[in-house]
């Protein structure tokens, strides 16, 4: 019998072959995007030579960088991580325009699984497995073995001084070009793939670890001002937070489509039409707005281990109830009542999806059972991609055809633009139940509705897709928000004087001093609102008293 062999094959790639062999793959594979944008910028006829060393330095400085990465982690291992990362972070730069930088990760991680599998397309499967998963297979298979720490941390400082010198030499060679090119396109490098997202997962990494000792949980200052009247009416304002909605596709300000047709119909209604969010993701833009830092302030970790409006609200005697239809609070609602609507247990309209209006079942009961001013806060899956068409219900299919798929690329722009707009009008006929849910309790209770979207969307403008752009270039799509006020007629709000800020330019910084004004608080960290959205009536010889926490 003849005696066979398990073992592997006998030829294997050195350490600096191998580093080789993959910054040229990722080079070819994993940076159409990057390519393709610095063809816009400078034309390949025009621009050959300086174009070929161009991609010449995208190569060096991938195998710089792997080489970097070689001399904590095996060969192998490096050129594993880097294929897969390469091939993830790819498919959504190519599909969508996406840039993976830290906050994105962040968003990633804080992203329940049911949005998860919106992305979780035949396209990325496929995309994985040819240009990731079987590579990195073969990466393994042919890869070098150990061959001890030294002759390892030689071989690779030596690819990495080799990959330095390249990029060292292509730079010299067009050096008023490439500072053209690193000063006015900047937004550009970022797709260079996996080097960038690489880099963004450190930079999370980094941000993530403990710098010093636990800090305590940082208390914000408060006094409540609260009417001595006994006949006044305690508040009831609900704040619905919204999800992916951009306010040029709100008819409310001029969108040439009726996607707002049910509440256009009803009075004392005020939409800002010049609100900029604070991120461009749910992770950093719903714990920003409740925080009483501003945008060019806030740090995520930081707003994590501080009182924010909500704390602040419940401090002070308002009864707080947090209803979530989306991944969760992000944080902000860890220490107030926080109820579930993502599943049928709950929520008693899914259809299989749990809708948004499904968030007002129960809410007169406990309204009914509370007493003092009520602030109730709607989270919404409102306009979440790529799935649109998941997001609403069949008969709010308006604008058609539209896509019925997460797999954008199987749709027109059109269609993809006509699923998104049949979530905007989803979310005006639930905003109009929300202003009937309070309309029916302005006996009882000053009542006034808020709506501010987390953040906005790109449909398909300059080739990208969904949100999550660096917000220093992110486009205004993604940014620019749509913000409502509506005021009851019993309210203390002035709504003739808000209605005068409507045009104003503003910011998610609003959300946390509107919240102040509106419950009658002040705080040591912000004497006076500035950014305020709503404006009080003026107090006609009614007393007040400042009543401390």
């Amino acid at each position: 019998m003849k005696y066979q062999s398990n073992r592997a094959p006998g030829f294997r790639l050195k350490p600096y072959q191998l580093l080789i062999v993959v910054a040229l793959f990722l080079t070819a594979t994993a940076n159409l995007t990057f390519f393709t944008r610095v063809l816009e910028i400078y034309p390949w006829a025009e621009n050959t030579a300086f174009l070929s060393f161009l991609g010449l330095a995208t190569f060096a400085s991938l195998l710089f960088l792997a080489a970097l990465f070689s001399l904590v982690l095996p060969a192998r291992i490096t050129a594993i991580v880097f294929l897969i990362a390469g091939a993830m972070s790819s498919y959504f730069a190519d599909s969508f325009g996406t840039v993976i930088d830290a906050d994105m990760l962040r968003n990633v991680i804080e992203t329940n699984p049911s949005e998860s599998a919106d992305l979780m397309t035949g396209s990325l499967a496929t995309r994985l497995l040819l240009v990731g998963i079987l590579p990195a297979i073969m990466a393994w298979r042919f890869g070098p073995r150990s061959r001890g720490l030294t002759h390892a941390l030689l071989s690779n400082s030596a690819t990495a001084v080799a990959a330095l010198i390249m990029v060292a030499a292509s730079i010299s060679m067009f050096s008023s070009q490439y500072a053209s090119f690193f000063r006015e396109h900047k937004q550009v490098r970022y797709y260079i793939s996996p080097a960038y997202p690489l880099y963004s997962a450190l930079q999370l990494a980094a941000s993530s670890l403990p710098k010093s000792a636990p800090l305590p949980f940082q208390s914000l200052g408060a006094m409540a001002n609260i009417l001595e009247t006994p006949s006044a009416h305690s508040e009831l304002v609900i704040l619905v937070v919204g999800e992916t909605a951009r306010a040029d596709h709100f008819s409310l300000n001029g969108y040439s489509r009726n996607t707002n047709p049910a509440l256009a119909k009803i009075d004392r209604l005020i939409s800002y039409t010049q609100i900029q969010s604070c991120g461009t993701s749910t992770a950093i833009s719903v714990p920003c707005m409740f925080s009483y830092s501003s945008h060019d302030s806030f740090d995520v970790q930081s707003a994590h281990n501080t009182e924010n409006g909500l704390d602040l609200l419940q401090s002070a005697g308002v009864n707080v109830l947090w209803r979530d239809n989306n991944s969760d609070s992000k944080g902000v609602a860890d220490r107030v009542p926080f109820e579930d609507f993502r599943s049928p247990e709950r929520n008693p309209v899914c259809d299989p999806e749990c809708r948004d209006v499904g968030m007002l079942d129960g809410l007169q009961s406990y309204v009914d059972g509370q007493t003092g001013d009520i602030l109730i806060v709607l989270h919404q899956m409102g306009s979440h991609g790529p799935a649109y068409a998941q997001r609403y219900p069949a008969e709010f299919e308006t604008f058609t055809p539209a896509c019925q798929s997460g797999e954008l690329s199987e749709c027109s722009q059109q269609e993809i633009i006509n699923a998104y707009d049949n979530t905007i009008l989803y979310t005006d006929f639930f905003l109009s139940k929300v202003i009937a849910f309070l309309q029916s309790n302005a006996n009882r209770y000053e009542t006034s509705m808020f709506y501010v979207s987390d953040h906005g969307e790109s449909l398909g403008e300059s080739g990208v897709y969904l949100h999550g752009m660096p917000y220093s270039f992110a486009p205004r799509a993604q940014t620019h928000v749509p913000v409502l006020a509506w005021i009851g007629e019993t309210s203390d709000i002035d709504y003739g004087q808000s209605k005068l800020l409507k045009d104003a330019p503003n910011t998610h910084d609003a959300v946390f001093d509107t919240l102040l004004e509106v419950f009658e608080l002040t705080s040591d960290l912000l004497p006076s609102a500035e950014a305020k959205l709503l404006m009080l009536k003026p107090e006609e010889d009614e007393e007040t008293a400042n009543v401390s926490r």
